[in-house]
Parts: structure tokens; sequence; C-alpha cells
């Protein structure tokens, strides 16, 4: 009789647990096409909070998401952010603005964002903003939370009325989306008129 009356508090705690683990799991889905971008305001490395939501309406936006500082400069952050800088007049031909996310902890982040853009010349069309606390990364799902970590590369593309048209998110230091595949998807999203 013991027996049959702890296996259901067993069982309904294995439930209780196994639900808690699934919504966890699924908070931290990334954001997919189709989905709607969240708004954010972050502050770019003059303390202007800029918000996302205004930059969407001017869109389409080729947000990517650097992986910040996780104790050193990425140098597949570095290389990524040299390729998008070099084809600036390709995404104003396109229509685009870039905007480069670079997260991290609060403390220290100016100073780190500061040496990461050292010698980055930014054109009119790109913005470099800053995501103290991992504020934007969480609420697009992207918090790689591991050691020596702080979010996974990504790129998005959003359209004018904030949905998001492309995504591609890599779950190691490398499958970053290189700067033509972003040109074409901001292509396809101004031809379908979002």
């Amino acid at each position: 009789m013991l027996k049959t009356c702890f296996a259901p508090i067993v069982f309904g705690l294995f439930a209780i647990a196994a639900s808690g683990a699934a919504a966890e799991d699924a908070a931290k889905v990334p954001l997919a096409v189709g989905d709607q971008a969240p708004d954010a305001s972050l502050p770019d490395l003059h303390g202007d909070e800029v918000g996302l939501k205004k930059l969407f309406a001017a869109g389409p936006v080729a947000l990517v998401v650097l992986r910040g500082y996780p104790g050193y400069q990425c140098p597949l952050c570095n290389r990524q952010a040299g390729e998008l800088l070099a084809r600036a007049e390709d995404f104003s031909k396109a229509g685009a603005q870039v905007v480069m996310v670079y997260p991290g902890s609060a403390k220290q982040l100016d100073e780190h964002a500061r040496q990461f853009i050292a010698g980055k010349k930014f054109p009119a069309h790109y913005r470099f903003l800053l995501d103290p606390d991992y504020r934007l990364v969480e609420a697009y799902g992207l918090r790689w939370n591991a050691p020596q970590e702080t979010a996974y590369p990504s790129s998005f593309v959003v359209n004018r009325q904030g949905e998001i048209t492309f995504a591609a998110v890599s779950r190691s230091h490398g499958g970053r989306t290189p700067a033509a595949e972003l040109i074409k998807a901001i292509e396809r999203t101004r031809r379908t008129r979002r």
C-alpha cells in the first residue's frame, strides 16, 4: 500500500520537473523566419539609446549578433565585422541598414566594445550597438549559457513591419552568415514589399 501511495507523488514530481525543463528549453528557442522581432532600445558607444523598432520601420535591417567579449576579442567576430564593412556599398545599394550588436556583462562592456571597433570605420547606414546584460540576446533566444560564452552568433533580416524574413543562428563559433547571403536575403525581402 505504501508503494502505491508514493507512486502518484513521484510521478507528479517527475511531470512537474519535466514540464519545467521543457518550458526552460522552449524559452531558449531562437527566433525564426515569420516571428516578430522584439523591440529593444540599445545604447551606442556615445550613450545614445537606439530603438530597433524605429530602425525596422525604415527597413530592411540586417541585424547581426556578435559574441561580444567572452574573455577575449573573438577573431571570427572580427572577421565577420570586417566582411560586413567591406560590403557597405552593396548593403547601401540593397537599401538596407546593418546593425551589429555587441553583447556582454554591463561591467566594462563599453571598454571591450571600443577595443573591438578600433580601426573600423562604420558608414552612416551601419549601427554598432551594445547589449548590456544580454537583454536583446535573451529576448531573441540567443544566450549561450556556458563558460566563456555569451551569445550564439546570429544574423537576421527584419522587414519594415518588424517581421523576421531571414534567420541564421550558429551553435558554434563558426557558421557565420556571409555578407553575400545577407544581401540576397535583403533583396528577397524588398521584392516581396515587406
